[in-house]
């Protein structure tokens, strides 16, 4: 049988087999045995020897051309199952999204961190910026740029836990404020959210370990109308239409003058309720105008610069604002309870 004749033969047969290969691995079989380096193709170059010299070249071109080929011919085949493969893995994968399948228990954001998401976004929407800090902090930033020095009887009110006489966990957010005005220029303009601690004892209204988010403006001609004006649209963002403020003296060392913040009792709207005790107002959050003596040990020129600030507890709001009547249900982890706020 002569070389074309043989070539035919290796093509009709290779045809027979790919035709019938259904894998990649089956087709690689295929390819050893015809182009391999024992294959047919192969070894019928090989034989080239026994032909006469002037058949060779002719003999020669006709084998490369056949390689050629059928390298052709593997390399679509090969193709032609991968399409199929991914076609067959595609119908193993098909999910049926009519099919009814009980949905996933999903849990639920905590009051808390309702609350104060809400909040900041809310300060945010007004041109504030959200600064956090550590919770273990230097006695420097939490009490003395506080106007709060050592001996100081504020120090007592606080119930301090402290680490060492210079390092103590953190009794409010402020420490963030001086940090904010010992490294910026005005204007100044951020709230502090985050976890706080003061040595008290647990009942439905008090805990060791709550939230508080504080507020500070620095800039020129900075006045308490600046004051009730923020937190007024913040009482408004958290409580609805209607919601205003109202403010009392009180005594605060980093601010003067000082203020205790009610705002509308949310349930009644001001009308008198059992929840605001017939007052139709509700006590909610301390602040007033940043002391110049705090200004001043922050390296802020007091007589250029004014500034507020305030301070809001998470859990007091959370607790008006879905009525809850023990705090302590806010750290219990119950899932009955955590479970409304789905």
């Amino acid at each position: 049988m002569g070389v074309k004749e043989k070539i035919s033969e290796l093509h009709e047969r290779m045809l027979s087999e790919m035709a019938s290969a259904e894998n990649r691995q089956t087709l690689e079989e295929i390819r050893v045995h015809m182009l391999g380096k024992k294959g047919e193709l192969t070894a019928l170059l090989r034989s080239m020897g026994q032909l006469a010299p002037e058949e060779r070249p002719a003999a020669g071109q006709l084998i490369n051309e056949a390689r050629e080929k059928f390298t052709g011919m593997i390399e679509k085949r090969a193709a032609e199952i991968k399409v199929r493969e991914r076609e067959l893995a595609l119908e193993r994968e098909t999910l049926d999204v009519t099919q009814p399948v009980e949905k996933p228990l999903i849990g639920s954001k905590h009051p808390i961190n309702r609350v104060m998401d809400e909040m900041v976004e809310c300060f945010t929407g007004l041109g504030f910026e959200v600064l956090e800090g550590p919770e273990v902090e230097l006695d420097h930033y939490n009490f003395e740029l506080m106007n709060i020095p050592k001996n100081h009887p504020a120090r007592d009110a606080q119930d301090t836990f402290y680490v060492d006489d210079n390092i103590v966990l953190r009794t409010h957010t402020s420490p963030m404020q001086a940090r904010a005005m010992l490294t910026r220029k005005p204007p100044i303009r951020v709230i502090c959210p985050g976890r706080v601690y003061r040595a008290d004892e647990v009942d439905a209204t008090h805990s060791p370990v709550f939230h508080q988010m504080e507020g500070l403006v620095i800039d020129k001609d900075v006045n308490m109308a600046d004051l009730r004006g923020t937190l007024n649209a913040f009482a408004e963002r958290i409580y609805g239409k209607g919601i205003t403020t109202r403010f009392r003296p009180s005594f605060f060392p980093f601010t003067e003058p000082s203020t205790e913040v009610d705002l509308t009792c949310s349930a009644c709207h001001g009308a008198g309720c059992r929840i605001c005790k017939g007052t139709g107002w509700i006590e909610v959050l301390g602040g007033g105008m940043v002391n110049p003596k705090v200004l001043e040990m922050c390296g802020i020129d007091s007589s250029v610069y004014s500034g507020f600030a305030f301070g809001i507890g998470l859990e007091r709001i959370a607790m008006l604002r879905y009525g809850i009547k023990d705090m302590r249900l806010m750290y219990e982890g119950d899932v009955r309870f955590l479970g409304q706020f789905r």
